[in-house]
């Protein structure tokens, strides 16, 4: 297959700044609620890019659990390493991408770890099964086989039939806070709509960007 004849107009609507809204949290909501209504696939999944602690640039897909005037919430395992890399910098990148509706929207932040009583709340809120699996699973540690970690995943499940769980402690929310969002929508010939809102002293400066 000779990839560079796949090739896709896009022409579903167009992006300009007197039909967004001035406030990105508010024109974010809007296109996430736009995913939801036309049933995308996973519209709360997101990558979160961040400067590896080897060095290199790293991403992974993440669900979006919050979000408000704070910022947007995920949960993780600390020691994972997304979890280390972000302690040693906090400086993340998220990315939502909706094919279905030719857009996709990236933000630029700060991540700093939740509250122990958000990440509890949230914990406690997940099915058994997921609880368990966060337990037993070191994330981004190489393991002998996917028998050791099932092993290790029945055997919790048959101790912990009748009691609630506690939440680890390597485990828990990151809440990234926004200096930054890009809204792309995709056009025709290519020429597609980038909007771009920057924080500065507090105020969102909208602009237009080349695609």
């Amino acid at each position: 297959m000779k990839l560079h004849s796949i090739r896709i107009e896009y022409k579903y609507a167009e992006l300009t700044k007197n039909n967004i809204d001035k406030n990105p949290l508010k024109q974010f909501e809007n296109w996430l609620n736009d995913a939801i209504s036309v049933k995308v696939n996973e519209p709360t999944a997101m990558s979160v890019a961040t400067f590896g602690v080897d060095g290199f640039p790293d991403s992974r897909m993440v669900l979006l659990k919050d979000y408000n005037e704070n910022g947007f919430t995920f949960f993780t395992n600390y020691n994972s390493s997304k979890g280390k890399a972000i302690a040693k910098n906090p400086a993340v990148g998220l990315h939502f991408f909706w094919p279905e509706l030719e857009r996709q929207i990236r933000i630029s932040g700060f991540a700093e770890k939740t509250s122990d009583e958000i990440s509890d709340r949230y914990f406690s809120s997940r099915p058994v099964l997921s609880q368990i699996a966060a337990i037993v699973s070191n994330q981004s540690i190489k393991i002998p086989s996917r028998e050791f970690l099932q092993n290790q995943f029945e055997n919790l499940k048959n101790e912990m039939v009748s009691e609630i769980l506690k939440r680890p402690e390597t485990w828990g929310g990151f809440l990234v806070k926004p200096v930054k969002f890009e809204f792309w929508q995709g056009r025709e010939s290519r020429l597609h709509d980038r909007i771009l809102y920057e924080n500065e002293n507090g105020s969102w400066m909208i602009s237009r960007l080349a695609p």
